[in-house]
């Protein structure tokens, strides 16, 4: 079996293309804007996928074999009896081939009632379709769970809590990843604390099974007026890295759900789409170096200003950060978000993932300081494809620890290198 999609690089995909958005034009401007494939492309045409092999796109293809959506649990526990064997089988005999096909749409937000039969669902892909990974996505923690009561008939995570549900998912579904989307921006005060709370249940699965994590933000909004800026993008996009994300998946391209996604239902471009190539364009010039580490813990610093985040009880949020090769990593008024992270190759090299966090409405951003103490004399910052200022004490402390400091943007993210 060969996998198409490469596993090894910092992956940006985008979902929805319409069909009034496949020409060629079309085609480049979503190369332009630093998009690596297109999720749920339906029923592509082999012009359409001729013209992502020539510049370089992917694609996730839906309609290929049965699709399935959880909703709102109401056919929990049935996918079954409504996709049996035969239909897959089916559907590969009807298969023709293309190299822009990386990964098969399975479904959407199952139930755990449906984990046993996708784990079989799984292997029958494997057998038929050798080239693409399946490709399958879960619920967020705001789904509804079950209930130890007569009057609750629909429940859509199918457990009595999300982490039971991505318990279960690990065990039963044979993926080398976990996807899910979350979108904070339409959830008010709540939404933060959600948010992290689902990023370390589903990381803390991915690295205790050495899945990769794959995560789906918005790029759109719920109402008319809702116009996502760079930054909201941006911190998104950095908490996702903070805890180890290897795919970000915008939602939405062409319109899919919602409003003001990067194209309108006329193929035409949004505001957004600039934004959008800005984002991008940052997270892959240091994509690169990102790729080099994997993520092992990830550290919640500060939170004053956000009681949620603050007295959430799983979520821990520390003053500063004490890892070992770092001590007392904070910024002062600031709430910083910090994947900790080693060299795959050499776990003898750190690297620090900081996203600062503070202002994640980006109501009135600001720059902070992030200082930190360390041993190493060898200390390198990357933001995007720029190495950044980095200030260092001249002399270490009696206990040979040096201190650094750096600028860093609201909503923005810096690599730092120790060695």
């Amino acid at each position: 079996m060969i996998d198409r999609i490469d596993r090894n690089k910092l992956l940006i995909g985008a979902y929805n293309l319409s069909e009034c958005a496949r020409t060629e034009a079309h085609v480049r401007d979503i190369k332009k804007c630093g998009v690596d494939m297109i999720v749920c492309l339906r029923t592509p045409l082999k012009e359409t996928l001729d013209l992502f092999q020539k510049y370089g796109l992917g694609s996730i293809a839906s309609g290929i074999v049965p699709g399935w959506w959880g909703g709102d649990g109401e056919r929990a526990g049935k996918l079954g009896e409504i996709n049996p064997t035969g239909k897959y089988v089916e559907a590969a005999a009807k298969f023709i081939d293309h190299p822009a096909i990386w990964m098969i749409d399975i479904g959407d937000e199952p139930s755990a009632l449906d984990f046993d039969r996708y784990g079989e669902v799984v292997q029958i892909m494997r057998g038929l379709f050798p080239n693409q990974l399946p490709y399958l996505n879960l619920y967020p923690n705001y789904a509804s769970v079950a209930e130890n009561s007569d009057s609750q008939t629909l429940n859509q995570l199918g457990t009595v809590n999300y982490e039971e549900h991505i318990k279960e998912y690990v065990e039963k579904v044979p993926l080398p990843y976990i996807s899910y989307d979350f979108y904070v921006y339409p959830m008010g005060d709540a939404g933060p604390a959600m948010m992290y709370d689902n990023f370390r249940i589903v990381a803390d699965a991915c690295r205790n099974t050495g899945r990769d994590f794959w995560f789906i933000p918005q790029c759109n909004g719920r109402n008319e007026g809702d116009l996502t800026t760079v930054n909201q993008m941006l911190f998104q996009a950095y908490c996702a890295l903070a805890y180890g994300a290897v795919v970000i998946n915008w939602a939405c391209w062409s319109p899919g759900w919602w409003c003001n996604n990067i194209l309108d239902a006329q193929g035409n471009r949004s505001v957004q789409y600039d934004k959008l190539r800005v984002v991008n364009e940052e997270l892959h010039r240091f994509g690169e170096r990102y790729m080099d580490f994997r993520n092992v813990n990830t550290h919640l610093i500060g939170f004053d200003s956000l009681p949620s985040v603050k007295d959430h009880p799983s979520l821990r949020v520390k003053k500063a950060l004490d890892c070992g090769f770092v001590r007392g990593l904070r910024a002062e008024g600031a709430s910083l978000a910090v994947g900790e992270m080693v060299d795959r190759s050499d776990p003898s090299r750190h690297a620090l993932l900081i996203a600062n966090v503070t202002d994640y409405m980006d109501s009135a951003p600001a720059k902070h300081t992030v200082r930190f103490r360390s041993l190493s004399d060898d200390v390198r910052i990357l933001y995007g494809a720029k190495a950044g200022t980095i200030s260092v004490s001249p002399v270490p402390d009696s206990n040979g620890l040096r201190e650094y400091s750096f600028e860093l943007d609201n909503c923005g993210g810096a690599l730092v290198e120790i060695k």
